[in-house]
């Protein structure tokens, strides 16, 4: 079974005991973490699509705030002299899905 749900902001296809990483949650470590925007569940050939979603839910286990890779940002005007790098890490929060129940 797996399920389309809106985490953060985004869209997500999870099943159960996957792991995922989605933007940093206000969540504590081994919290459990409840999404409603469910938008779709597919369970082999039975397909339910919601309009614009379904009532049924996705529950999550936090476990833990990490940092992602280094992105850099570098801007450039040619023959001007103009140069800048900035660059941020992105905070994220990885997330076990523990159930989905429509």
């Amino acid at each position: 079974m797996f399920a389309i749900v809106s985490i953060a902001g985004q869209q997500f296809k999870v099943e159960e005991g996957q792991e995922i990483f989605v933007h940093q949650l206000d969540a504590e470590k081994d919290s459990t973490v409840k999404f409603d925007e469910v938008h779709l569940i597919g369970d082999g050939d039975n397909v339910q699509v919601g309009t614009p979603t379904l009532k049924a839910s996705v529950s999550a286990t936090v476990l833990g705030n990490q940092k992602g890779d280094k992105v850099i940002v570098f801007k450039k005007k040619r023959r001007k002299g103009y140069k800048v790098k900035n660059g941020h890490r992105q905070s994220f929060t990885k997330l076990k899905i523990d159930s989905i129940t429509a």
